[in-house]
C-alpha cells in the first residue's frame, strides 16, 4: 500500500532578505538595526504561541519603552526620540512583520500621546509626557462608542463641570488596551450635539469609576485586548482637559490623520511577512520534481504580492514626508491606510494560496497574518470612511 504519512515540510523563515531601507541618518540606521534585533530575539519566536493563547506581552512594551521605542516621533525635551515620521513608521513596519499585536500597540500608544503632545500646555506636557513616552506606561485612545463608530461626532459620553473638576459618564467601545492601559485619552461631550460640543481629557487608568468589560473575542490579534471602557462618575481635574472646550473633535481628527499612517505601516509589515513566508516556502517545496517557485502561475502571484507591498511602502512614506515637512497630508494618509490595508488583505490571502493546504493550518504563519490583515481594513476608520475622506478632498463635502 502507498505510504500516505504526511511528509515534513519546510518552515519559511521571516525576512529571508531584509527590506532595503533609505534612512536619513546613522542614528536612524542604528535604530532600525536595534528594532530588527529585538524583533528577531524577543518578538517573532513567541508570536504564534502567544497569539494562540491570547496573551498580551506587557513585558515587551516595558522593553520597548526602556529602549526608547515608545516615543520616537515626539520631542526629546519630554522623553521622545526626535525621529521623523518616515523613520518611526519604518520601525512600526518592522515590528508588525514580527507580530502585529506589538506594532499596533505601539501605534495606539503613540496615538494616545498625540493629543497632549500637540495640544497640551507646556505645564501639562512637562508634568505628564515624560512618563507617557519613556516611563514604561501604556496608553489607550477612547473615541468610538457602541452607537458611534464611523459617525464619531455623535458620541454620547458626557463630561459635566463640577467646580475645578469634570465628571465623566459613558461607555467607549473597541478600545485597544482597554482594561490594561495606564492612561486613556478620552473624547467626551461637554456641549451641544455635533463635533463642536466635544472636549478631550487625559484620564488615569486607575481613576475611580473607570472599568473595562471582558475583552472582545476576535478573529485575529487575540493577544491584543480590545474592550469596552466604562466611565461611571469618573472625576478628573480641569488640568487634565486637553485643549479648549469644544476643540476635542478637531484634536481627535488630527491624531487620526497620523494614526492612519501607523496603520498603513503595520499593514505593509504584515504583507512583507506574508510575502517572505510565501517566497521561502515556494523555494523549498518541491512538486513534479522541482521547486514550486519554478511554475509561472505561482511566480506571477509572488510578483504581484511583492509589487503591492512595495507600492504600499512607497505610498505611506510619501505621506510621512509631507507630514515631516509640515505640509497637508490628511488625504495621503487616508490613501495610504486604504491602499496598504487592502494590499495586506490581498497579499496574505495569496500567501495562503501559495502554501496550499499547509497555508490553511496554524503550523505556518500565513493564516494568522491573513486574519490579522482583516482588522487593519477596519480600525481607525474603515476603508469605506477612507474613501469618503479622499473624495471630500477631491470633490468637496457631500451635499446635504
Amino acid at each position: 500500500m502507498p505510504d500516505h504519512a504526511p511528509q515534513p515540510q519546510p518552515q519559511p523563515q521571516p525576512h529571508p532578505q531584509p527590506v532595503e531601507r533609505r534612512l536619513p541618518t546613522d542614528e536612524a540606521r542604528e535604530l532600525l538595526a536595534l528594532v530588527r534585533e529585538i524583533a528577531a530575539r524577543e518578538i517573532a519566536p513567541r508570536a504564534a504561541d502567544e497569539e494562540a493563547a491570547g496573551r498580551f506581552p506587557r513585558e515587551l512594551f516595558s522593553l520597548l519603552s526602556a529602549s526608547g521605542l515608545l516615543g520616537l516621533p515626539y520631542d526629546s525635551a519630554y522623553g521622545g526620540g526626535d525621529q521623523p515620521y518616515t523613520v518611526y513608521l519604518q520601525v512600526l513596519e518592522e515590528l508588525a512583520a514580527a507580530r502585529l499585536t506589538v506594532a499596533l500597540g505601539v501605534s495606539v500608544h503613540s496615538l494616545a500621546c498625540h493629543a497632549l503632545a500637540a495640544f497640551g500646555t507646556d505645564d501639562q506636557r512637562a508634568a505628564a509626557l515624560p512618563a507617557m513616552l519613556g516611563g514604561g506606561l501604556l496608553g489607550a485612545y477612547c473615541l468610538s462608542e457602541p452607537a458611534a463608530g464611523s459617525d464619531a461626532a455623535s458620541l454620547r459620553t458626557r463630561a459635566v463641570r463640577d467646580g475645578d473638576d469634570w465628571v465623566l459618564d459613558g461607555t467607549k467601545a473597541w478600545i485597544t488596551h482597554g482594561g490594561i492601559a495606564d492612561f486613556y485619552t478620552v473624547l467626551a461631550r461637554t456641549g451641544g450635539p455635533g463635533p463642536k460640543g466635544i472636549t478631550a481629557f487625559l484620564v488615569p487608568g486607575d481613576a475611580p469609576g473607570l472599568s473595562a468589560a471582558p475583552p472582545e473575542r476576535k478573529m485575529g490579534m487575540k493577544g491584543s485586548p480590545t474592550a469596552q471602557v466604562h466611565l461611571d462618575g469618573v472625576r478628573v481635574p480641569d488640568t487634565r482637559r486637553i485643549g479648549a472646550e469644544g476643540q476635542g473633535f478637531a484634536i481627535a481628527l488630527a491624531a487620526l490623520d497620523s494614526g492612519r499612517l501607523g496603520i498603513a505601516a503595520c499593514a505593509v509589515g504584515v504583507a512583507q511577512a506574508a510575502l517572505d513566508a510565501a517566497v521561502a516556502y515556494a523555494r523549498e517545496r518541491r512538486q513534479f520534481g522541482r521547486p514550486v517557485a519554478d511554475f509561472q502561475g505561482l511566480r506571477f502571484l509572488l510578483a504581484d504580492m511583492a509589487t503591492q507591498t512595495e507600492a504600499g511602502r512607497a505610498l505611506y512614506l510619501e505621506a510621512a514626508r509631507l507630514r515631516d515637512e509640515g505640509r497637508p497630508f490628511a488625504q495621503r494618509a487616508a490613501m495610504a491606510k486604504l491602499f496598504c490595508s487592502d494590499a495586506a488583505m490581498r497579499v496574505t490571502t495569496d500567501a495562503v494560496q501559495v502554501l496550499g493546504g499547509y497555508g490553511y493550518t496554524a503550523d505556518f504563519p500565513v493564516e494568522r497574518l491573513m486574519r490579522e490583515a482583516k482588522a487593519l481594513q477596519i480600525v481607525e476608520g474603515t476603508n469605506q470612511v477612507q474613501r469618503m475622506v479622499i473624495a471630500r478632498h477631491l470633490a468637496g463635502p457631500e451635499s446635504r
